[in-house]
């Protein structure tokens, strides 16, 4: 009963048109986008998530799968239903792409386990595609070997000229990738950059092509950039928020591209405001979030999902507090969002490891199984986000309710 409360606020806001109707349609598993909300089933979908890069990395050995599959079973267990990693290797130790063109079925193996452990856990996947840095290999190693090959590549930039896509059947499930629901979305690339063209231009047309290619080949999913939200040309007013980073993005002229069907945000403000104090580091985050949701709600018009932040516990005078904070800023930015039908979609914290995991620590890291205030507030926020998802899943089913009777009434009257 004490969500009652927020029941009726829907019921108000729907009233008033300031959330578009329950549709009902039927369900396929795949989540959609309606306005500025995500839609699983027909009723709008909220995610609170994680990243966890390293999971097709693990799954490589099929020794170490089980740490996949606890991880995943536990972030269950937290109401935590959106995960986003890593789907490239490029060269090096356990690449999935070895050479253009030549993939290491072994390592392929790892991603078909890492998408068939989530689809059994209900945890939906953000595949990204390939990585702005040289981890894994990353757009260097593409013009490393376009060069190899002979071309002409002035710089790493020039990887914007050239693209790769991978498709696959997963061996597990037998199920195509493009077919499978619990493959959320594709992201094109890990933070793309391209400082050599400050205009955005570059990006603009790397992502145009990319995006039409890919839906193509599989208009099932949900496609994103991978963008980090820094502005440009298109809305000089908010270029104040990119703290003098020049990275040849521009968050709403690349989000506008018709084939991007959400918007994504990276928020790391103890990285970029390094030597601030925290007052002014949490001021800027929230300044930061919130006009973004105001630009995902008002000039896109699409969803935002705020794909990465986290606070290092290696930052001097780290404390939890101030972690909690950062995760307090974001999470409450979301909800009140969210319970509004506004553009805020749901948040993934970086990053997620099991226990046993310290050397893929990198300071941000969560295990979920440490009882710290942090993980309380993710089990809230599950909590709140799930809520709202129940709200809208009831009114759907009234309204489904009322057609059916509707239905039966009209067959009776006929009789």
């Amino acid at each position: 009963m004490k969500h009652w409360g927020l029941l009726i606020s829907i019921l108000f806001l729907i009233q008033k048109q300031l959330i578009p109707i329950i549709r009902v349609e039927a369900g396929d598993g795949f989540i959609k986008t309606r306005g500025v909300q995500f839609v699983l089933n027909g009723s709008p979908y909220y995610a609170n998530g994680f990243n966890a890069y390293w999971l097709m990395y693990v799954a490589t050995d099929p020794s170490q799968r089980n740490k996949v599959s606890s991880v995943l079973q536990e972030a269950t267990g937290h109401g935590l239903t959106v995960a986003r990693t890593w789907a490239f290797s490029d060269g090096g130790y356990r690449a999935l792409q070895e050479s253009p063109g030549s993939y290491n079925e072994q390592t392929f193996q790892g991603l078909d386990f890492v998408v068939s452990e989530a689809g059994k856990y209900g945890i939906k996947l953000i595949l990204s595609l390939v990585n702005n840095y040289e981890n894994f290999g990353g757009r260097k190693q593409y013009v490393d070997w376009a060069r190899s090959q002979g071309q002409n590549v002035a710089s790493d930039d020039d990887f914007f000229t050239n693209s790769t896509v991978l498709t696959r059947r997963n061996s597990i499930t037998g199920v195509d990738y493009k077919d499978d629901s619990t493959i959320m979305a594709w992201e094109l690339m890990n933070e793309p950059r391209c400082s050599s063209d400050p205009s955005g231009r570059t990006i603009q047309g790397w992502i145009t092509e990319m995006a039409s290619y890919l839906k193509s080949i599989d208009s099932n999913h949900l496609l994103e950039a991978g963008l980090e939200g820094f502005y440009g040309e298109s809305a000089p007013q908010n270029e104040q928020y990119n703290l003098n980073f020049q990275v040849g993005t521009d968050f709403i002229a690349n989000n506008q591209i018709p084939g991007i069907d959400f918007a994504t945000v990276h928020s790391y403000p103890d990285v970029w405001l390094e030597g601030s104090s925290d007052e002014s580091k949490l001021s800027f985050l929230n300044s930061w979030v919130n006009n973004h949701i105001q630009d995902a709600q008002n000039n896109l018009q699409k969803p935002l999902l705020f794909a990465e932040f986290g606070k290092s516990s290696k930052d001097s005078g780290f404390n939890t507090n101030q972690r909690d904070a950062v995760f307090n800023t974001v999470y409450s930015a979301i909800y009140s969002s969210a319970r509004g039908g506004g553009a805020a979609a749901g948040g993934l914290f970086w990053q997620l490891l099991g226990e046993g995991m310290d050397s893929l620590s990198d300071g941000y890291e969560i295990v979920l199984s440490e009882s710290s205030s942090t993980v309380g507030l993710i089990n809230q926020q599950s909590q709140k986000l799930n809520n709202i998802r129940k709200m809208y899943a009831h009114l759907r089913n009234v309204e489904i309710w009322k057609r059916a009777r509707d239905t039966k009434r009209g067959g009776d009257a006929r009789h």
